[in-house]
């Protein structure tokens, strides 16, 4: 195995004080282990399984299977039709949060959507009148519909905007932003994927201040008690608690929600309720999650914004209105 590099040795004496941690969360990335694919349900699940599952976890939800390593979900007929969406296990860790949100939930707004994975399981959860997505990179935008389109979501409306844009077209309207935030990806060394310059100081200072933006710009589209989760497949703590802690500082308004079943998860890098999965975990690549709830009693009507597909459709390039059964 080739040594590590001076960079990736920082992050992980920053990220856990024991040496025996700091070991393995390097073992996890110079020699990255196959974890198990999952699949999320669209459709109700066939009685009898197509595919080997695995036991679940305790905080694991319903609509999710966590399957058996070699299994390729994406290459069976019930995938082409709909049934599921196929997804790593973090990103499951990540959206678990959601579970959280009461119903009924009238919009779910996620601004860094593709390719919809969160879309989906936000979907699927919390059963929206409307889910927005939205994907401001143009060439991510072909999967994103695709994604919605063969796994029937609706009603659903594909955006490509920036988010700066939402904020002052939309304030106070959604129910619930996700921020899937863009980030160095540092996680992807754990699947054996190249992710370069991604422990680089720069790298890490760029994405930081490219999430708090968003996050900020996010913030102004929750309407009063409604929730905003924010979410990273990184490692950095610059662009995980200290994004969230300056996020903070800046919206006091609100709070982050503790998970209970989630506890175990818990960052030992802040008291602030945030989540994280690491590789040496041996379930998924790794994530960090969180979950705010803006505690702000009803604003006037006139500030308040109401979204439906007659308000966006200047700005939507794909929409689904047929209700789901």
């Amino acid at each position: 195995m080739e040594k590590p590099s001076n960079l990736l040795l920082k992050v992980s004496r920053r990220l856990f004080n024991n040496l025996d941690d700091q070991e393995k969360f390097i073992e996890a990335l110079m020699n990255p282990q196959p974890f198990s694919p999952s699949i999320l349900w669209c459709k109700e699940k066939t009685e009898i399984s197509p595919l080997t599952v695995e036991t679940p976890t305790y905080w694991q939800p319903q609509f999710i299977d966590r399957l058996s390593l070699g299994e390729k979900p994406g290459q069976h007929p019930l995938h082409q039709q709909g049934y599921f969406y196929c997804l790593d296990f973090s990103s499951v860790f990540a959206a678990t949060t959601l579970l959280a949100i009461p119903v009924p939930v009238s919009l779910v707004f996620d601004m860094c959507a593709a390719p919809g994975g969160k879309s989906i399981f936000a979907w699927k959860a919390l059963q929206p009148d409307l889910l927005i997505s939205n994907e401001v990179i143009g060439k991510r935008l072909g999967m994103l519909i695709s994604n919605l389109k063969r796994c029937q979501i609706s009603p659903s409306a594909v955006v490509n905007r920036d988010s700066s844009i939402f904020a002052e077209m939309f304030p106070y309207s959604s129910n619930l932003v996700i921020v899937d935030a863009p980030c160095t990806g540092q996680s992807l060394l754990a699947k054996g994927e190249k992710a370069p310059g991604c422990f680089h100081p720069t790298a890490i200072n760029k994405s930081a201040n490219r999430q708090k933006r968003i996050i900020a710009n996010s913030a102004k589209l929750v309407s009063p008690q409604g929730y905003l989760a924010y979410m990273t497949c990184t490692y950095s703590p610059e662009e995980n608690e200290q994004v969230c802690e300056w996020f903070l500082e800046r919206f006091p308004q609100f709070q982050a929600i503790e998970i209970s079943n989630l506890a175990k998860y818990q960052s030992h890098l802040t008291k602030m309720p945030c989540y994280r999965m690491f590789p040496q975990d041996m379930l998924g690549a790794g994530a960090f999650t969180v979950l705010f709830k803006n505690t702000n009693e009803d604003k006037d009507q006139d500030e308040r914004k109401e979204v439906d597909l007659n308000t966006i459709s200047s700005l939507y390039i794909y929409q689904n209105m047929k209700k789901s059964s």
